[in-house]
């Protein structure tokens, strides 16, 4: 159900939309003129759109139009009149307006607008939702110093044009630091671009990347513009970096140095304006000794370097993170309310989450839809968080083998992750990798 308000000076059109759109449950407000429209808002409070005439004595649509929006920027707005100019329209909608109708028009179009107008207003508020978590930065929020220290330099460095390579176990907060570094910058209105580099062949990756014209490989029915194109004026994240293959590494430090490339079959140069941001678990300093990546794109790459620490080395942080996960987690899955029980309390901040924090995310999102009741128990999280393997703080058991501990962190990883292509990431491997070590381990 939405809150709407019809204005207009016809009385039969009023009551016409009053009882149509109530007749679908929407809550509807009218008014005869703009400034009894202001009037309703202050004694009702903000509604969810406005269908406004635009001729009306005293304050006539636009000028409504623009108090609404001054007011309540979120609201929706469309304007409907019998004198339909082009100059009306164009005002319309610089000022604001969602959308134009001319008069006459039918029951069954006006509905299909208003539906089509609210969609867009869910679409615009989830998308404010997910800015408004981004930039209060709650996984960014930390009692420890070490990681503390990060973010102060990820912050001084969001201002600059430098290069930034992010480092880190898997699961630890890479990606959402790399979009809140976008956040800071000047660059935050353009966009914010993500490439994979493990979830693509080399070929594919290219054509990711730098785009393809058409007929340079089968399948290649017309031209495409790729990820960096598509980024102009903002930021690349470049995930998993250590994955790009050899060819790729070469093509993409000639971009680093001059700003352009040509798309996969093409022979134009293209420039584009990107700033650079890449993450990695590996070590690539020993991977640029053995051969696997260029020691001068590693270069390029690490003009600012941040490794952002384990959650297992910001032990203070586990309950705090936790808490901000569980009220997301039960936004999402209607279950407003929930909260940690003692025990389960304490079993979270005693567990090592080799995983970081997206096991800790899968762990928590997983007890919400399974548990019953207003809390969430110790009994109510994945049973391997209870179980001996990998003592805190180590990540290794004392008498172990390598093997075992693969095979138990794999095993722990994908109890938890609802999907193997979230196994295989938080593992820092690629999804066919993942495929044999199950296949070997017997975890299928």
């Amino acid at each position: 159900m939405a809150r709407l308000l019809v204005v207009d000076d016809e009385k039969n059109i009023r009551d016409g939309l009053q009882h149509l759109f109530e007749s679908q449950q929407h809550q509807t407000f009218v008014a005869d003129n703009g400034r009894d429209a202001l009037a309703v808002l202050v004694r009702q409070g903000e509604v969810d759109l406005v269908l406004s005439d635009f001729r009306m004595a005293e304050m006539n649509g636009l000028e409504l139009l623009k108090e609404i929006k001054s007011r309540y920027p979120a609201t929706i707005v469309m304007l409907m009149t019998a004198y339909g100019t082009i100059q009306n329209a164009v005002a319309a909608m610089k000022a604001g307006a969602y959308d134009y109708v001319t008069k006459p028009f039918s029951l069954e179009e006006i509905e299909l607008a208003v539906e089509r107008a609210l969609e867009v207003r869910e679409l615009r508020a989830e998308n404010r939702s997910l800015k408004n978590s981004i930039n209060g930065v709650p996984l960014l929020e930390s009692g420890s110093a070490q990681f503390r220290a990060v973010i102060e330099t990820a912050y001084a460095a969001a201002s600059s044009e430098a290069t930034i390579l992010l480092t880190g176990e898997s699961g630890t907060g890479k990606n959402v630091l790399a979009r809140q570094i976008h956040e800071w910058s000047p660059r935050r209105d353009r966009p914010f671009v993500t490439v994979n580099c493990t979830t693509l062949s080399e070929h594919l990756l290219e054509s990711e990347l730098f785009g393809h014209v058409k007929g340079s490989f089968t399948g290649a029915i017309k031209d495409k513009p790729g990820r960096l194109e598509a980024a102009d004026g903002g930021t690349v994240f470049l995930d998993e970096i250590a994955e790009l293959p050899p060819a790729l590494q070469t093509k993409f430090l000639r971009f680093l140095q001059d700003e352009r490339f040509e798309r996969v079959g093409g022979e134009n140069t293209i420039q584009v304006d990107a700033r650079i941001i890449a993450a990695t678990n590996r070590d690539l300093p020993k991977e640029t000794d053995a051969g696997r990546f260029r020691s001068d794109l590693y270069y390029r790459l690490n003009v600012i370097g941040l490794r952002v620490p384990a959650l297992r080395e910001r032990s203070e942080d586990i309950l705090p993170l936790a808490e901000t996960i569980l009220r997301e987690a039960a936004a999402r899955n209607s279950r407003t309310g929930l909260q940690f029980s003692d025990d389960a309390r304490r079993a979270l901040a005693s567990y090592s989450w080799p995983g970081n924090i997206r096991e800790l995310r899968n762990a928590i999102e997983r007890a919400v839809v399974l548990s019953r009741g207003a809390t969430l128990r110790k009994e109510d999280l994945p049973d391997i968080l209870f179980q001996s393997g990998v003592p805190k703080g180590t990540g290794t058991g004392d008498e172990a083998t390598l093997e075992q501990i693969e095979y138990e962190h794999i095993r722990r990883v994908l109890a938890l992750a609802p999907t193997l292509e979230d196994a295989a990431a938080t593992l820092g491997i690629g999804i066919a990798t993942l495929w044999r070590k199950r296949k070997r381990y017997h975890l299928e």
